[in-house]
């Protein structure tokens, strides 16, 4: 379960994002601070894995609330000021929703902030959630499993992800997609294919081997496998 506080002076803000965390599953809303000082008094005796966070606040600026915190959990930000994103670097920003933001760009920030091997690791009862993303396909959101994903395949503007149990098209490119998932775990190989690394059965030549499907290796990205390769050495 992932607990979560919004920390906003806009109700109709919470609104929103309370809403969209109720299409998700395994989110659970902790508190509603409409200013950071309340926060800063409930995080004292409280820990959230993850804090939405207004910026422009009265009393205390969101990214002056964040100093306060000694151990800080994963933040996004929403923030109508796209002026503050640079700032936010120094304290690990997971990402920035500039405001209005839709259902779609909510998802990506989630996944972005949970889905990479590099973030902090989650409490144990949620490890699980770190391992899956969301995707919007065929006017539905589905929820995939990473260790099912066998590779991903580029057509135009469209993404397949074809999984162990299904193949699922979204309206996004390869290259966006990408920056979804674990670099470690993810290898492009092919201006349109990109491969999950531990489902490689074999490789020869200039093709993969994945469960029944083939996969073409680009010129490009040739040194990508064969570095690959040698590492396994």
């Amino acid at each position: 379960m992932i607990r979560y506080l919004i920390i906003d002076d806009e109700p109709i803000a919470h609104d929103i994002i309370k809403g969209y965390c109720d299409l998700v599953p395994n989110m659970q809303l902790i508190k509603n601070c409409y200013d950071a000082l309340e926060a800063f008094e409930f995080l004292n005796t409280n820990e959230v894995d993850l804090i939405f966070l207004d910026l422009n606040m009265p009393i205390l600026k969101g990214f002056d609330f964040l100093k306060t915190l000694q151990n800080l959990p994963k933040v996004i930000v929403t923030t109508a000021y796209q002026e503050f994103a640079l700032e936010g670097y120094e304290y690990t920003i997971s990402d920035y929703l500039l405001k209005p933001f839709g259902f779609e760009r909510f998802l990506k920030a989630i996944n972005k902030a949970f889905s990479s091997v590099n973030q902090k690791v989650m409490p144990s009862e949620n490890s699980i959630i770190s391992n899956r993303i969301f995707v919007q396909g065929n006017k539905k959101h589905f929820q995939v499993e990473l260790e099912n994903i066998l590779y991903i395949e580029a057509t135009g503007n469209y993404t397949k992800i074809i999984t162990t149990i299904e193949t699922i098209t979204i309206r996004e490119k390869i290259s966006v997609f990408l920056e979804q998932l674990p670099k470690n775990d993810f290898m492009q190989v092919h201006k349109s294919f990109a491969i999950a690394i531990k489902h490689i059965k074999s490789v020869e030549g200039n093709r993969i081997k994945i469960s029944d499907f083939t996969i073409p290796i680009g010129k490009l990205y040739k040194m990508n496998v064969n570095g690959l390769l040698n590492s396994k050495l």
